[in-house]
């Protein structure tokens, strides 16, 4: 049997009470909650940052190809899904899907109120499947088939309540152009994403109205919105698409054209670093701490095991065996409380936000389990590193005046 093993068990806290017991469950207790904390941290950040990337690449995918314009114009210049990239683009496995899309500038009235919107032009490709997250009322657009267009559309719920309308309700949408046109359309869905740059001006409506308002033809379109398989490869693929695409079209990335809350998602992960690093600091310095009043409790023990002949290896190795004992213990309940928190957040949303100010109205979780080990693996080895500072000292005791001390 392992000596320093062996007496690192009879000294832990199971066996011993009064102050060394107390000092061993603070040990535990500290560790486990700086882990849990960071547990519940990575969950809450990684949740927050995808349900808000996801809205936003719902409405407008990873990545839009449209053709290159020279003016400032509201209008779109269109191009046609006869393209070389529209017809080619499976060819590249990292493409998930490809939809084509248009805009228009109109203006919505109500039964008293009026006002600027953008009708966005969907087909049958559109990928509702991501969308429907978004949606909280009706249902999905019902398509026409041939030329005719379908007058169904859906509003945001902000545009809804501003307008006093309800599901079923018909609208007169005036449409910027020379001459002025107008279509009474029906409102079969609300969506809601709590974000300004979609819920104070988007409608969604069929692309074939829009076709029929700029006479063009029916491969036209105003633009592509390309689907990555993996989001997290935007920056990845964004070079070799570009060669890919015809000559007169352009690349915009969806994170370059929504650079505030991509920018503002990416300054959550520095705040959350600064975090990470201060309360591995403090469960290093509880560590250290903890093992030099152990370390100091049990002079008189260090002293009379090396009047017995015991090496200083051998004394150090009792004392850090027993700090990874405090410190699987403290891991082991620290994963137990930050992951218990997630699993009850995710299966009854009891946390709740401001959706005005957060953008949902609950505290998402995301389970990324590669970040999950990876604390676990900072933490044990940071902490277990600085088990062999206060260790250091025992060296230095003096077996006759520790004996004699006691």
């Amino acid at each position: 049997m392992n000596l320093s093993y062996f007496i690192a068990k009879r000294i832990s806290f199971k066996k011993t009470g009064g102050f060394t017991g107390t000092i061993h469950r603070i040990a535990v207790a500290s560790i486990a909650l700086g882990l849990s904390i960071m547990i519940i941290s990575f969950l809450i950040l990684e949740g927050f940052q995808t349900v808000i990337s996801d809205k936003v690449f719902s409405f407008t995918g990873h990545y839009q190809v449209n053709r290159f314009v020279m003016s400032q114009a509201l209008d779109e210049s269109p191009t046609s899904t006869e393209s070389n990239f529209y017809t080619n683009f499976e060819q590249l496995e990292y493409i998930r899907h490809v939809q084509g899309y248009a805009n228009k500038p109109a203006l919505i009235k109500g039964e008293e109120e009026v006002e600027g919107v953008m009708m966005k032009g969907v087909g049958p490709e559109f990928d509702s499947v991501s969308f429907k997250n978004s949606l909280v009322e009706g249902r999905f657009i019902q398509f026409s088939e041939g030329r005719s267009a379908s007058n169904e559309i859906i509003l945001s719920s902000k545009i809804a309540r501003k307008m006093l309308l309800e599901l079923g309700d018909q609208v007169t949408m005036y449409f910027v152009q020379d001459p002025p046109r107008f279509r009474r359309l029906t409102v079969v869905g609300i969506y809601e994403t709590f974000l300004e740059d979609f819920d104070d001006k988007i409608v969604l409506g069929d692309i074939q109205l829009i076709r029929i308002l700029n006479d063009w033809d029916k491969d036209q379109v105003g633009g592509f919105e390309v689907f990555l398989n993996d989001p997290a490869q935007i920056d990845r693929f964004q070079a070799e698409l570009y060669d890919f695409i015809d000559y007169d079209l352009r690349l915009v990335k969806v994170t370059d054209k929504f650079i505030q809350i991509f920018d503002w998602l990416e300054l959550l992960n520095n705040n959350v670093y600064v975090f990470l690093a201060l309360i591995l600091f403090v469960a290093a310095f509880n560590m250290v701490s903890i093992l030099f009043i152990l370390i100091m409790e049990r002079t008189s023990m260090i002293g009379l095991l090396k009047a017995l002949g015991a090496t200083n290896k051998q004394i150090r190795n009792i004392f850090i065996w027993n700090g990874i004992r405090i410190i699987g213990r403290g891991l082991f309940l620290g994963n137990l409380i930050g992951l218990g928190f997630g699993f009850i957040q995710e299966q009854t949303r009891w946390v709740s936000l401001n959706a005005e100010n957060y953008y949902m109205s609950y505290v998402p979780v995301f389970w990324d389990w590669p970040t999950i080990i990876g604390l676990n693996v900072l933490v044990l080895g940071v902490t277990t590193v600085v088990l062999f500072l206060p260790a250091m000292i025992i060296s230095n005791v003096n077996p006759i005046k520790s004996i004699k001390f006691n």
